[in-house]
């Protein structure tokens, strides 16, 4: 495998971390209600504090940043690893379908218990990950019951079956958003579509325990991975319990991906375009392209949901909507490259 040096790798992640923390400043400061650097530093170090900044920086902008960072982080490190474990390079959780059952399942814990997305409590904002959980492992088994052939899964059968299963979901989650009032349904079509505009620190408190745990746990287990692109064989060979640790890391994956879903809805892509990009400017080690793939979606959701609400002014558009903008052709791209493969 191709092993970049220290340095080269040191230097990717320091340019990443630039570009990351431009992004946040432009986001901070630029909007309907443009902010100087003296303004929002004033504001973020409680010096001679406004309440008008307090309530654009607080209570708006940063809450996004935040969840948009931390979606990001978890949608590409998940996607490294579902890439990792399929042997697939255009395994996506989008496009496998495990967005889509964990949209479908948070729409109908919306749909059942509240009927309504405004009036979301405290206990419901936590409570949704877990639905997601649910509709994401509902999936994954599908995709597997399906995929799999003389009792292993095929990699060239697994991008039809997903995409297959996310339809059904998709067709699912739009069927139970007509059954809302008008109001609500037109909110549930932009949070499938893949938005953060309603973000808030409950959101952020929701997710950091999942990704505090379940990212830890893929990233220790990044040498399996690398040793799945022996294929399950060669694995075994080497004393690894292939079925044991397949399980294990999806089942992280899928609860990575429910947590993001939960509080963004369906973005696509973002698992499908951060590890290839990772791959190019890591090499193959998974140690590596795991948490830089992760970096890489971060910056990728910040900088599209800054695209969104600004570029489009004063219509805002869903942060999956612009995403797509660019992983659609991606997509097609390497459908192309692998032709002979699928």
């Amino acid at each position: 495998m191709v092993k970049p040096s220290s340095a080269r790798y040191r230097l990717v992640w320091l340019a990443c971390a630039g570009c990351i923390f431009a992004v946040f400043y432009v986001s901070l400061t630029n909007g309907t209600f443009d902010m100087s650097v003296r303004e929002v530093l004033n504001t973020l170090l409680r010096i001679d504090p406004v309440p008008e900044h307090d309530l654009v920086i607080f209570e708006f902008r940063l809450p996004r940043i935040i969840v948009g960072a931390l979606v990001g982080f978890g949608l590409g490190a998940a996607g490294a690893v579902i890439q990792g474990i399929t042997r697939n390079e255009l395994a996506d959780p989008g496009i496998l379908g495990i967005n889509a059952g964990a949209g479908a399942a948070i729409v109908l814990f919306m749909f059942w218990f509240h009927g309504h997305f405004r009036g979301l409590d405290l206990l419901g904002i936590f409570a949704m990950p877990l639905f997601g959980l649910v509709g994401g492992l509902l999936a994954a088994v599908l995709i597997y019951w399906f995929s799999r052939v003389n009792g292993r899964l095929d990699p060239q059968r697994l991008i039809l079956v997903g995409i297959a299963i996310g339809f059904g979901f998709g067709a699912l989650a739009l069927y139970v958003s007509l059954k809302m009032n008008p109001q609500d349904f037109e909110m549930a079509t932009v949070w499938l579509t893949g938005s953060i505009w309603s973000s808030n620190w409950s959101y952020i408190g929701s997710m950091l325990p999942w990704l505090l745990v379940l990212i830890p746990i893929v990233i220790g287990r990044a040498r399996i991975l690398d040793l799945y692109q022996l294929g399950e064989d060669g694995a075994k060979s080497l004393g690894v319990r292939t079925e044991m640790e397949k399980h294990m890391l999806l089942l992280c994956s899928i609860g990575i991906i429910s947590v993001c879903v939960s509080v963004s809805g369906n973005i696509g892509f973002v698992g499908l375009l951060s590890p290839h990009i990772a791959k190019r400017l890591a090499g193959l080690h998974h140690r590596r392209v795991i948490p830089l793939g992760g970096a890489i979606g971060m910056l990728l959701v910040m900088a599209s949901d800054f695209i969104a609400k600004t570029v489009f002014a004063p219509v805002e558009l869903p942060v999956g909507i612009v995403i797509a903008i660019v992983g659609v052709p991606y997509f097609v791209y390497l459908l192309y490259k692998t032709r002979g493969v699928i």
